[in-house]
């Protein structure tokens, strides 16, 4: 917990201070799903799992057109994967055994990237956008079967995860201006980690695919 506060109060500090030189700063809020999936290396994922991310955002207009977008949202990755020999609650894993383990992490996170717009056309802008995203672990659990003899049911998996995770995002969509500085947005995200989540020697990398929705006030 400690962590998470100290994390958030640099994060906070980081973006008061570019605000302070940013020609126009824009403030929305967000809500939308996502569709997270694992990539293991002993191992293979078990398609996509749905979550939730909510939250603030902000754009800093640096020049016409040009963006430096962040925010702060609590986003929830979900997946599911077939792993050989996991270990759940660092004990000793049945040898050569698969055990089907669903991760359920929820992170504070800090998107960092560029924004690019297009010209206003009919009160619509389209964008595409680039960057990376940090990610602090405000939260997990996880399931574990082998075979089907269930071994973990939505317990706490704070000891088998780690606290730092690190992704890149690309992505776009429109944003449509109601009136004034309100805008509708929406577009697609797809946030790739770059970190390995897990411990206990195993690699285990969680993605996610964003349906992005909010509004700029």
């Amino acid at each position: 917990m400690k962590k998470t506060l100290l994390a958030f109060l640099f994060s906070f500090g980081s973006i008061s201070l570019f605000a302070q030189d940013a020609s126009q700063v824009r403030l929305g809020l967000t809500a939308h799903p996502t569709f997270g999936f694992l990539k293991v290396e002993n191992g293979k994922g078990n398609g996509l799992s749905t979550g939730f991310t909510y939250g603030l955002m902000s754009d800093f207009e640096f020049a016409e057109n040009y963006c430096f977008a962040t925010g702060l949202t609590v986003t929830t990755i979900n997946g599911t994967a077939t792993i050989l020999n996991y270990q759940p609650y660092h004990s000793i894993a049945t040898t050569n055994a698969e055990y089907d383990v669903k991760f359920k992490m929820q992170y504070l996170e800090i998107p960092l990237s560029i924004k690019l717009k297009t010209d206003e056309t009919n009160e619509i802008k389209w964008f595409g956008q680039f960057g990376l995203t940090t990610n602090f672990r405000i939260g997990a659990k996880q399931d574990v079967e082998r075979g089907n003899t269930p071994l973990a049911d939505d317990v706490k998996a704070t000891e088998v995860t780690k606290f730092f995770r690190a992704g890149m995002i690309i992505g776009g969509g429109a944003e449509y201006r109601l009136s004034g500085k309100t805008s509708l947005v929406g577009g697609l995200t797809y946030n790739n980690g770059l970190t390995n989540i897990a411990k206990n020697d195993q690699t285990v990398k969680n993605h996610y695919v964003g349906l992005n929705l909010g509004v700029f006030f």
